[in-house]
């Protein structure tokens, strides 16, 4: 079989380094989890006797790249495979068995060995639980073969996390640190990384273009926050629809309540209410002829602040629009979420009618773990915050995940 591969320089570094452990920190659409694949693929066609992994932080990121890239990949090659999604591995014909692994819960990563393996989406996790998945995969990684046993990773930085302390704090001389920036990929679609650069906030253009290691945790949350440029004076006005960040706290559910004009939202109320039927209550007293669309925390469809129905459901049943997924999304998405409508001032509040939301804004800072201050007590700083972010990051959320481009790979 004689494939021709279209690689930029960082990829085929990638693809041809020897390292023991060889970290791609990589910007979005770099072709990251492209090489990455390959690379996986290729070291089993070389090896068929041999055993090796993939590891992706969830099990729903194993869906979404996983068992995509790899079917695909394999497909383009002519390769015969199955894919088994119940025990999340894929058999090549006449090859063997690539598995495929979580890392949100590193004690499950007991009872096999392999001969290599990769890690994607490294910094997705919190450090200490990276760090921790990190040694049980180098303990799997055992199977002896023809060669050493290789480690490789790759992803995009997240700041100075597990990726950085590995690869550059406490780097090995087996190790190789690769850098790929978005701009090195050619076949990206005409005007993706200006779409990037207009949605983003500075420091994470540094990260998600340049693949740089920058501080995405020092000082406050919200450091874009400005209280006199994004100040607004508008109010809700007789036809306008509401749209509501809802957090949900025994003793203090907060609302924020948001208008959209020329699809930039205005925070421009702020309420704040006992549990979910005084929420309900409040809203339909004050504005019953308006059209409410609440974008709530979406652990409220499991828990209840009057332990009868879900808080979600509670909303329904007053009649108002629920947006919720299933979960949320990540803390830091949020937060990107937020700061980049304020970077590139495309968001505002009314800083008089909402001074509990200016002041949060202004005061959450990071713990020394480098994740958002959180505060005991109900309706606090950060439930102010995660109310405010709930809407933004479902209405005009980035995400690092869904802006990834699939590069052109053959000839």
């Amino acid at each position: 079989m004689k494939v021709n591969i279209r690689v930029h320089q960082a990829q085929h570094d990638f693809l041809t380094s020897q390292a023991l452990n060889t970290g791609l920190v990589a910007g979005l659409g770099s072709g990251k989890s492209h090489i990455a694949t390959l690379k996986t693929i290729l070291i089993k066609l070389a090896h068929p006797e041999m055993r090796v992994a993939y590891y992706l932080p969830t099990v729903p990121l194993i869906k979404d790249i996983a068992f995509l890239k790899f079917p695909e990949m394999l497909t383009d090659m002519g390769l015969e495979f199955v894919l088994n999604k119940s025990d999340k591995e894929i058999h090549i014909e006449g090859y063997g068995t690539i598995i495929f692994r979580s890392m949100s819960n590193p004690e499950t990563i007991v009872g096999y060995e392999v001969y290599y393996s990769l890690i994607d989406e490294v910094d997705i996790l919190p450090q200490d639980i990276m760090e921790t998945a990190f040694n049980k995969i180098l303990a799997r990684n055992r199977q002896k073969g023809p060669e050493a046993n290789r480690l490789d990773v790759v992803g995009t930085p997240e700041g100075f996390k597990f990726f950085h302390d590995r690869f550059v704090n406490k780097a090995q001389p087996t190790d190789k640190l690769i850098v790929a920036t978005t701009y090195a990929n050619k076949h990206l679609p005409e005007g993706y990384i200006a779409l990037l650069e207009a949605q983003y906030p500075p420091n994470l253009l540094e990260a998600y273009l340049k693949g740089k290691f920058v501080n995405l945790t020092s000082g406050t949350v919200y450091s874009y926050f400005d209280r006199t440029k994004h100040n607004c004076s508008l109010e809700i006005g007789p036809h306008d629809a509401i749209y509501v960040g809802q957090d949900f706290n025994v003793g203090g559910c907060v609302s924020k309540l948001f208008i959209i004009r020329d699809d930039i939202p205005y925070l421009v109320e702020e309420m704040v209410s006992h549990d979910t039927m005084e929420v309900c209550a409040n809203l339909k007293d004050k504005y019953p002829n308006h059209r409410i669309f609440v974008y709530p925390d979406a652990s409220g469809d499991s828990g209840s602040t009057n332990a009868t129905k879900s808080d979600i459901q509670l909303l329904r049943d007053a009649g108002f629009t629920v947006t919720v997924n299933a979960s949320n999304p990540r803390v830091q998405d949020r937060v990107n979420s937020v700061n980049a409508l304020f970077a590139h001032n495309r968001l505002f509040v009314n800083v008089a009618k909402c001074p509990r939301s200016a002041e949060a804004l202004e005061r959450q800072a990071y713990d020394d773990q480098g994740r958002p201050e959180k505060f005991s007590g109900a309706a606090t700083v950060d439930d102010h915050n995660d109310a405010l972010g709930y809407f933004i990051v479902k209405r005009f959320g980035i995400s690092k995940t869904s802006v990834e481009v699939k590069p052109r790979r053959y000839t």
